[in-house]
């Protein structure tokens, strides 16, 4: 088996990367694992909920990135590994892991993977989806009230107390080392065919 392609796919929460995710997943000839960096925060389960509560999640310190960087390395080596799965209610890694083979096409997906120079290095193509402040909240608080089991003033607190300041301190800065910038998301389907026909041209 050839060495794998990495597909790099950054950008603010709520920006459109999973739409983005499954549109090239649809239209790609080439099967693809998905790698987002969500499953890889480090493990918090030893503190108290009230503590964890405390913690930035939108800060790079929070991400295990070593052991992140070492599944992608074992997958481009055509090796499996064993992602692990994360709690977002409870801010815990649990300890059911799910399984991740090796193809020809990796998309390594999350908001803060261009931030890490050795993480950054590791990606063929590294794609930013730009899309406005306002639109990113909307789909935040949708998401995280339907999936995550959060309310309304929760979230707009942890926006304002860290997730607007660590997107600028952090997120936005990252998008210089893109290749690509994609503006408003999956809505952007001249951008979405753009990367389609390029992955396409070097997944054969």
């Amino acid at each position: 088996m050839t060495t794998p392609v990495i597909i790099g796919l950054a950008g603010g929460t709520g920006s459109g990367k999973s739409t983005i995710t499954n549109a090239i997943r649809q239209q790609v000839k080439s099967k693809i694992t998905i790698m987002p960096q969500d499953s890889y925060y480090k493990n918090f389960s030893h503190l108290p909920k009230a503590e964890r509560d405390k913690i930035n999640f939108d800060h790079p310190d929070t991400f295990d990135n070593e052991l992140f960087m070492k599944h992608i390395k074992k997958l481009l080596h055509n090796k499996a590994v064993k992602m692990p799965i994360y709690n977002f209610k409870t801010h815990s890694r649990t300890d059911q892991t799910i399984t991740k083979l090796p193809t020809k096409l990796i998309i390594v997906e999350g908001i803060l993977i261009f931030e890490n120079p050795k993480l950054r290095d590791l990606m063929d193509i590294k794609v930013f989806v730009d899309t406005d402040a306002d639109i990113r909240i909307l789909r935040r608080i949708e998401r995280d009230m339907e999936e995550r089991g959060r309310n309304l003033k929760s979230i707009i607190k942890q926006y304002r107390t860290t997730v607007r300041p660590m997107h600028n301190d952090f997120v936005e800065p990252s998008k210089k080392f893109a290749n690509i910038i994609i503006p408003e998301g999956g809505k952007n389907e001249i951008g979405i065919d753009m990367i389609v026909t390029k992955i396409n041209q070097i997944v054969k």
